[in-house]
């Protein structure tokens, strides 16, 4: 009797049997559909923005002078010349109100690295004796190289460009802005240019030779 119990208990769980091969292709199939359909159906439960732009707070000026230069600035605690970067130094003047400020932003991080107007009393005077950089105080409003805050301060500022005649270009510029004298400064601008192009073409017959 206890054996026919056992067969009984037996006969009535069946082992599981696997599907046949075409069931398990149409669920596999079904799984595809599914995920198919909650592909098309999602919907991003955070909308993106309209596209931000970023002003520069340049909107309103025009460049009529630009050269590319080594900047410094004297660390008076230390005193000591700190570099703070290379890139375009440049006169910016406004639309409206005509009045021109000096702007340097750091090539690689864009960081202001010098920001003033180019007023009439600032005083440009060779740097170290050197033909091919200038120095000059003046009040600021750039960033701090320390903290990032912008705020005022009073700098003595050099800037050192790739030769003599790029340095006198500079100068040339600076001075007619001090004097509002600026009818001149496109052709200024373009000699600056094309002073700049042949000291590129110069060092790049260098490098080839």
């Amino acid at each position: 009797g206890k054996v026919l119990g056992k067969d009984l208990a037996m006969a009535e769980v069946p082992p599981a049997a696997a599907p046949p091969a075409e069931d398990a292709d149409k669920e596999d199939e079904g799984a595809d559909d599914v995920e198919a359909e909650a592909q098309v159906e999602f919907k991003p439960l955070i909308e993106l923005p309209p596209e931000i732009v970023i002003k520069s707070g340049e909107e309103d000026e025009e460049v009529i002078f630009k050269m590319r230069t080594k900047m410094f600035r004297f660390n008076e605690p230390t005193k000591e010349w700190k570099e703070r970067g290379t890139g375009d130094v440049r006169f910016l003047r406004h639309k409206e109100n005509m009045k021109v400020r000096v702007l340097m932003r750091a090539e690689k991080t864009l960081r202001v690295r010098a920001n003033h107007p180019l007023s009439a009393n600032l005083e440009l005077k060779p740097h170290a004796g050197s033909d091919r950089a200038f120095t000059y105080f003046t009040p600021d409003w750039s960033e701090d190289p320390e903290t990032g805050a912008v705020e005022q301060s009073n700098e003595l500022f050099a800037f050192r460009f790739a030769n003599a005649e790029n340095a006198g270009k500079f100068k040339e510029a600076f001075d007619k802005c001090k004097t509002a004298e600026v009818k001149d400064m496109p052709a200024i601008k373009q000699d600056a240019e094309d002073a700049e192009k042949a000291a590129e073409s110069k060092e790049e017959k260098k490098e080839e030779a």
